[in-house]
């Protein structure tokens, strides 16, 4: 064994560039496979995990009392499918005046439980106690950490007259309230639905929900059931955000799998052929043929460990802050986000090196199989064949002669050229790849800033306890600023908390006045709001609540309700978050007024003097210029660049290897062209020459792949819908530069030994003869 470390070690050190080659690439897959890993594991294992402490209700359902007894709802818990149930509580909506606690006005989804336990829906008390008595109600808390106790003691003064005591902060993994009362507390705000909380033996999907939660109200009056919000619901828009990320990270990881299994078969490959004459001498010495193969493992496996072990490095450093801006915004309760379990670690740490050495294993058995006497008689010429046949039949054309050499010498070693071939087609890939998500991502980034002039965010009122209103109405505010110079267009926003039919939880709800020209790019189906109780919704609501364009639905704000319509769905918008029209707000709210209003600026003007300009309007205005940058956008462009040129590179080093060794096994080759009249310029050309075609094949195979990748991960990211001119990115131009990137990778990396084998005198060649 001491024997095949030494002669491992020697061979490391003989072989520095493939070793460098190895441990690049090895580097880059395993901090992109754990990443993807992370991600992967963090958008489902603390939901999982905290759901299940909670025994979190599988469907949490609401009904109408007027058409429903309390008797009739308990007698579904002994229904068929039905694993647990809790309930009835009644359910009642309050209203909240701006500001109140951290929450903007609007409506509180309130239930009332005599205590936070229960066999479903296990309510954590996060801070103070439970509401037992009149006149105390507990807040739901669903970020991470604690609010603290600073903030029990406040007071809520209901539309009836009572007033209402936060007495604690609560935290529910179903989201089944927005706040709790106790059962008397209950009766007073006179409630008119019901919640019946339930788990169900089978939950895995939502057809199955569907039909368990079927199976339990059997019997009950029809149009009882007013709602129901599922766990699956619940665990998506936890992950909402991460599953956006994630088949980008999840195509790189693939790319970069295979790259590494390509460049490690194409050097072990090129190692045993051209070290023929090694394997000769090993075996001569008395090395078994086990004991060859050993030596070639462990020589594969040094920089595969190395490579491996610095990029669970890497990845686990990038992981955390990855983890955090894919969570950023995320209501994760009791759930653990952001650490890194070291089970992924450990999967990396085995599982790549393994995949390493099970790829370098077939090239390696070649030298198990190789006789000592034909290993040492072969020396370090390319045996004849087709390559020599291809290349006098290229001969006879009026081709160059080096020209016509080079695009022979890849059919001298059909296997090596298939390996470096798909090497270069999946660089090739990543490149087209990365170039149709940056244009995807910018385009994306330009919404609503097409015209090239910049947009003034003016906010009402300043922090959340100044109180301070404007002097001005929302009228004069909006004519003001619209008659400052510069100004295209204004759009009046008013935010509130609104509650929908068969909600648990209230939905933010938008409210726009004046410039609508943002939804001319953003409407990706149906259109935007124009008449009362229109809205529209990003993709992630809709989804979530199982809305269509052409539903309709009710709003409920401030006591009032209205009937709603979705008209259409805008490219991506918050889980919660719904926009609706000025009139639609009048109707539910008439005395709420704007808490923001969007500038959009002409081409060329100065923004900051507007913004100076339109904080001196009032002294409750607050004019800012927005900044058009995008976190996660910035966060997408910037991986898939670094990892596009790490692959590239790779690629690169694949070519490289793959010259390098042609360069050694035709030493003899190139001293009788150099003898017989051949210059150092035709040496390089002859040598460019063999990788350049293999260069804009893979450029011709890969670009189509490219385009398919992009097109599948655009078509799979769940926050985003993006329109079609998003995804058609590519024209000419780049379909040309891309054929390029193939042709410029193969180039590259043949650049560095082709000008070494040039530099090749004859007398050197005949010496080692």
């Amino acid at each position: 064994m001491r024997a095949v470390w030494r002669a491992s070690r020697a061979a490391v050190k003989r072989r520095r560039v493939q070793t460098f080659v190895i441990g690049l690439v090895v580097l880059c897959s395993t901090t992109t496979v754990l990443l993807a890993l992370s991600l992967l594991t963090a958008a489902s294992s603390p939901f999982d995990k905290a759901y299940a402490e909670q025994r979190g209700a599988h469907t949490a359902a609401s009904f109408d009392t007027t058409k429903v007894t309390p008797g009739q709802l308990a007698g579904t818990a002994k229904q068929p499918g039905v694993e647990a149930a809790a309930g009835p509580f009644g359910q009642a909506v309050v209203d909240i005046p701006t500001n109140w606690l951290w929450m903007a006005g609007g409506s509180l989804t309130v239930v009332g439980r005599a205590d936070p336990g229960g066999a479903v829906d296990r309510i954590d008390l996060l801070e103070g106690h439970w509401a037992t008595a009149p006149g105390e109600i507990v807040v739901s808390w669903s970020a991470q950490g604690s609010p603290g106790t600073e903030y029990l003691g406040t007071e809520l003064k209901t539309p009836g007259g009572a007033t209402l005591t936060v007495v604690g902060f609560a935290t529910s993994m179903s989201k089944s309230a927005s706040a709790w009362v106790s059962p008397a507390q209950m009766t007073r705000l006179h409630p008119t639905s019901a919640q019946m909380l339930y788990r169900f033996t089978d939950s895995s999907t939502e057809a199955q929900l569907r039909a368990s939660l079927s199976r339990a109200t059997t019997g009950l009056p029809e149009e009882a059931l007013t709602g129901a919000q599922t766990h699956l619901v619940l665990k998506q828009a936890f992950s909402a955000l991460a599953d956006s990320y994630l088949p980008f990270m999840t195509l790189f990881g693939i790319l970069g799998l295979l790259v590494s299994v390509l460049i490690v078969g194409n050097v072990v490959s090129g190692a045993v052929v051209s070290g023929y004459r090694h394997i000769g001498v090993l075996k001569a010495l008395g090395f078994t043929p086990n004991q060859v193969v050993a030596v070639y493992l462990t020589m594969l496996s040094m920089p595969a460990v190395a490579g491996c072990v610095l990029g669970t490095l890497a990845g686990n450093a990038l992981a955390g802050p990855i983890v955090k801006v894919a969570f950023t915004g995320i209501e994760v309760g009791r759930a653990t986000v952001g650490e890194v379990s070291p089970w992924l670690s450990v999967v990396c740490l085995v599982g790549m090196p393994a995949l390493v050495l099970l790829a370098a294993l077939v090239p390696a058995l070649r030298a198990h199989r190789l006789p000592a006497a034909r290993a040492i008689s072969a020396g370090g010429a390319p045996r004849t064949g087709r390559g020599l046949r291809v290349q006098r039949l290229l001969g006879a054309t009026r081709l160059p002669r080096p020209v016509s050499l080079g695009l022979g010498q890849p059919f001298a070693r059909p296997a090596r050229t298939l390996l470096t071939l798909a090497a270069i087609v999946l660089g090739v890939t990543t490149v087209t790849l990365s170039t149709g998500l940056t244009s995807t991502l910018v385009a994306y980034g330009n919404i609503g800033k097409e015209d090239g002039g910049a947009r003034i965010q003016v906010t009402t009122g300043g922090s959340a306890d100044e109180r301070t209103a404007p002097r001005l109405s929302d009228q004069q505010i909006e004519a003001r600023l619209s008659a400052l110079p510069g100004a295209r267009g204004v759009r009046a926003r008013a935010f509130s908390q609104a509650s929908m039919t068969g909600q648990n939880q209230s939905v933010f709800a938008d409210f726009y006045r004046g410039d609508n020209s943002v939804y001319e790019h953003s409407i990706v189906r149906g259109r935007a709001p124009h008449a009362v109780g229109e809205i529209v919704a990003g993709p992630a609501f809709l989804t979530q609540r199982g809305l269509e364009i052409g539903d309709r639905t009710t709003l409920e704000l401030n006591g009032r309700k209205i009937p709603a319509t979705v008209v259409g769905q805008v490219i991506e918008g918050n889980a919660r978050a719904l926009e609706s029209t000025w009139e639609t707000l009048t109707r539910l709210a008439p005395d709420t007024h704007a808490t923001e209003y969007t500038v959009r600026l002409a081409p060329g003007a100065d923004a900051r003097a507007y913004a100076e300009a339109a904080g001196k309007l009032d002294p409750a205005l607050h004019a800012s210029v927005l900044d058009p940058g995008n976190a996660g956008t910035a966060t997408v462009i910037a991986f898939s660049t670094v990892f596009t040129v790490l692959l590239t590179l790779v690629a690169s080093l694949g070519v490289f290897n793959t010259v390098l060794l042609n360069t050694r096994e035709r030493r003899r080759d190139l001293g009788m062209l150099k003898s017989i009249g051949m210059t150092p310029r035709q040496v390089i050309l002859m040598t460019v020459t063999s990788v350049a075609g293999l260069g804009a094949i893979g450029a011709l195979l890969g670009i189509p792949l490219g385009i398919v990748a992009h097109r599948l991960v655009v078509d799979h990211v769940g926050v985003i819908d993006f329109p079609a001119y998003m995804k058609d990115v590519w024209h000419a131009p780049q379909l040309a530069a891309m054929f390029l990137a193939g042709v410029t990778i193969a180039v590259l990396g043949a650049l560095v030994p082709a000008r070494a084998a040039a530099r090749t005198t004859i007398a050197t060649v005949l010496h080692t003869e």
